[in-house]
């Protein structure tokens, strides 16, 4: 049966106006497993007015009250974390033990955000100048908004979310589309916590609504991860609107690895980068590049072995190493990239085109 999703305006489930829907996958079987709404502009602009009438109020509470709700919606994520780590993994594709490292590194900054009595004090100069002082005061800025990638649904939404609200703003969450349902949940947890209904809203969309965001006065700031062109456009976009803006793009680490290095420690680290999740994160390692041919071909020699001895599997699989990945477009890329590899010279150690798990043969597995 495919599950209907919905866009969380106001407190409350809301189906949305624009007639408009994608598809979210089961990345282990090929199948459809929900459909989710995608905002125009109509559902955006409600979702922003409606987070400014609730930001009134939630300024008002104190930081200490603020806080608490942080605190009791830890406890919440704490009592399903288990059931909040399969719903992930069962539309991403990470394995269930990576969706809990997603789950806890988003709680990690909700922790942090809790302190905000503290975090948020001023500071003051007796005497800066002859009968000066000065002294600053720090405070919410009104409604803003995060943008955040398919590949940490439950850290990157929280990242976001949790420092905004501690300071007393409203926040308009416009996750994936390819893997909703936790943050919708997220949402649900914070109302539950005791989060004014309307400080957190959640839209679902594509660029229509990401536009809206960008364009919309009543949007102060807002935070971005993604690819590198979308993060210089939103950037480019928000600055030219005057907001504020915080975008993280591409995240294309390099390895360098010395001759004296430890290549069995620097082999685990590379199979962690490459494999881990699939690959579908910004800790992955794009570019490795040993020094001197000697250490790469021990270093080459290392990795076969460890792949080699990779266990690809569904996400529900405590045994895999990795699952699927989230979409067939995704798999079609990794392919389509290897094989450019090919055709500028690369000579193949591994290569996992073309694998295909037993009993998951729709599924959007790619070798190791």
């Amino acid at each position: 049966m495919v599950r209907e999703l919905t866009h969380f305006i106001g407190g409350k489930h809301t189906a949305g106006t624009s007639g408009l829907f994608a598809d979210v996958y089961d990345p282990n079987t090929g199948a459809v497993q929900a459909r989710v709404p995608l905002a125009g502009r109509a559902d955006t602009e409600a979702a922003i007015a409606d987070a400014q009438e609730a930001q009134r109020e939630w300024a008002r509470w104190n930081p200490q009250r603020r806080a608490r709700v942080l605190l009791r919606f830890l406890q919440l994520v704490e009592d399903e974390r288990d059931s909040l780590a399969r719903l992930l993994s069962a539309e991403h594709g990470k394995t269930v033990a990576d969706a809990h490292g997603d789950l806890q590194r988003g709680l990690e900054v909700v922790e942090f955000a809790a302190g905000i009595p503290h975090l948020l004090k001023g500071e003051f100069t007796d005497n800066a100048g002859t009968g000066i002082d000065v002294h600053s005061l720090r405070g919410p800025l009104g409604v803003v908004a995060g943008i955040t990638p398919f590949n940490f649904p439950a850290m990157i939404p929280l990242w976001k979310a949790a420092p905004a609200l501690a300071c007393g703003n409203a926040f308009v969450l416009k996750p994936s589309e390819r893997d909703p349902s936790v943050p919708l949940r997220l949402a649900e947890l914070f109302l539950e916590a005791g989060l004014p209904p309307g400080v957190l809203n959640v839209v679902n969309g594509g660029k229509e609504a990401v536009d809206t965001l960008l364009e919309d006065p009543r949007v102060q700031a807002l935070g971005f991860v993604g690819s590198t062109p979308i993060a210089a456009h939103i950037y480019a976009t928000a600055a030219a609107h005057g907001k504020r803006a915080q975008c993280f793009g591409g995240a294309k680490n390099h390895m360098i690895v010395m001759p004296d290095a430890d290549l069995d420690q620097a082999a685990e680290a590379l199979i962690g980068a490459g494999y881990g999740s699939a690959g579908e994160r910004c800790m992955a390692i794009s570019v490795a590049v040993p020094v001197g041919e000697e250490t790469a071909d021990a270093l080459v020699a290392r990795l076969k072995d460890r792949i080699a001895a990779l266990r690809i599997g569904p996400s529900d699989d405590p045994d895999a190493d990795f699952g699927p990945l989230v979409s067939r477009d995704a798999l079609e890329r990794v392919d389509w990239y290897v094989g450019i590899g090919v055709e500028e010279g690369a000579e193949l150690v591994v290569d996992g085109r073309g694998f295909t798990l037993p009993g998951h043969e729709n599924g959007f597995f790619a070798g190791a």
